[in-house]
């Protein structure tokens, strides 16, 4: 059989909410959209480990949607394998990868020291992923653009990024190739966030690749302030710890608003607040500094910039698991898949007084998915630990679209498309998205395998 001469291949983010990499061939070119780390799973994380499934050195640009590591983390891995091509997005995500990507080399460098240490790697000895210096070059390959700018990749593909809301710099991606057009939602945000715009209605495409995270799922309609005070007074009122994992970059900057709001408010005591995260706090400068991109007001972004202690050192850190309630800390990894927030869980979880008040997604296989569901106990750093706090997982906080929003955007296209592809959700959340798009707005649907190829010129 002649192989197509214009395809896009499923690399990551199907049958799971990580690891997004999509990659269009044509005319002797391969553009690579989204380069993510998969999470999660053990059975997923392995394949961060796997050699690339064309070699690195022969793909000629990559483009990213947005800063999440599920979408940019595999970036560094690429370039330390011979990938030497531009690496375009949004000033947004490329000022956010400056910080997340060295953060993210500086973790995986920590953990395989400290497995070395504790001996608990099944790898002798065991290495990072990728290195600090395997991330320095990676940057060093950046290049930028605005949104609603056309830019020709390579000869005859045009990108245009356009807002998709989410965090800042995010993007869906609408791409000429071959006479195909190609819309990828990337993360899509929510119609009425409180902190980012709403994302660009879709105009149409030839071939729609939406991603599903909340595919199966309506986010409640309520006021986000009004779960969120109500779960922080009691632990505050009795003086306990509340211990917030949050993702850096979006989560924590609406954490701090909201809790600021509570506070000025009268309805959640004054406590000391705690952002134990360098890269938090230079994500919020960078949010203060791009306020075309959110909606908070210049003067009130000051005084929730202000009302939180940014924690730098890690002596600060230590020294925050020596004190006492009443407070609230929030720390990375949102999932809990490590950073420091797995310090304050060892040191705060296993007091009744305290609470873990769970903030956003948490993607099947990570520790924040099994204290979700009711663990006892978290394999951290090699040993069990008990915990015994209070749990809360808000469900107002996402920031990503859900289903009915997902749908409502698809609705205004002015066409259907030939097909639509369901990506980026666990296996339940991508069929019934899948289904809702099939019987709701009759258009040609499915959700693509891994490795799966598909010939643009003929999608089915």
């Amino acid at each position: 059989m002649t192989k197509p001469e214009h395809t896009l291949r499923f690399l990551g983010g199907t049958e799971t909410v990580t690891g997004s990499k999509y990659l269009i061939e044509t005319g002797g070119k391969r553009i690579l959209v989204d380069c993510g780390l998969f999470q999660g799973y053990k059975s997923l994380r392995e394949r961060n480990r796997e050699p690339f499934p064309v070699p690195p050195d022969t793909i000629d640009v990559v483009l990213l949607t947005h800063a999440h590591l599920d979408h940019s983390g595999y970036v560094p891995t690429l370039v330390r394998d011979g990938f030497r091509g531009n690496i375009i997005a949004t000033t947004g995500t490329a000022e956010l990868c400056s910080i997340l990507l060295p953060d993210s080399a500086h973790l995986l460098e920590e953990e395989a020291t400290h497995a070395a240490r504790k001996g608990y790697s099944k790898h002798t000895p065991p290495k990072p992923l990728y290195t600090v210096q395997d991330v320095e070059q990676a940057l060093s390959q950046f290049r930028t653009a605005e949104f609603d700018e056309v830019l020709e990749v390579t000869p005859g593909v045009k990108a245009t990024f356009l807002p998709a809301g989410h965090i800042l710099g995010a993007s869906q991606l609408h791409i000429e190739v071959a006479g195909t057009s190609l819309h990828f939602t990337g993360d899509m945000g929510r119609q009425h966030d409180p902190l980012m715009k709403p994302p660009r209605a879709f105009e149409g495409a030839d071939i729609l690749i939406t991603e599903s995270t909340y595919g199966n799922r309506s986010h409640p309609n309520i006021d986000p302030e009004k779960e969120l005070g109500p779960a922080l007074k009691p632990t505050l009122d009795r003086g306990g710890v509340v211990v917030i994992p949050a993702f850096a970059v979006g989560r924590t900057q609406g954490l701090m608003l909201h809790i600021w709001r509570l506070m000025d408010r009268g309805e959640i005591p004054r406590v000391p607040i705690y952002v134990n995260s360098p890269m938090a706090a230079s994500a919020t400068r960078m949010y203060h500094k791009h306020q075309d991109e959110h909606t908070i007001p210049a003067d009130e972004f000051e005084a929730v910039y202000d009302v939180a202690h940014m924690v730098g050192t890690v002596e600060e850190s230590k020294k925050l698991n020596e004190r006492h309630g009443p407070m609230i800390i929030i720390a990375a990894s949102g999932m809990m898949t490590g950073g420091r927030v797995l310090h304050h869980l060892v040191a705060f979880g296993d007091d009744p007084n305290n609470l873990i008040l769970i903030s956003g997604y948490q993607a099947g296989g990570t520790r924040g998915a099994l204290l979700a569901g009711g663990a006892t106990s978290l394999r951290i750093h090699g040993r069990d630990v008990p915990i015994r706090a209070q749990v809360i997982q808000l469900e107002s906080m996402s920031g990503h679209a859900d289903a009915d929003e997902l749908v409502q955007w698809m609705h205004t296209a002015p066409r259907a498309p030939k097909m639509t592809y369901v990506t980026h959700g666990e296996m339940d959340a991508a069929d019934r998205m899948r289904f809702r798009i099939a019987s709701e707005l009759k258009w040609n649907v499915r959700a693509p395998e891994h490795g799966e190829t598909i010939d643009l010129s003929n999608p089915q």
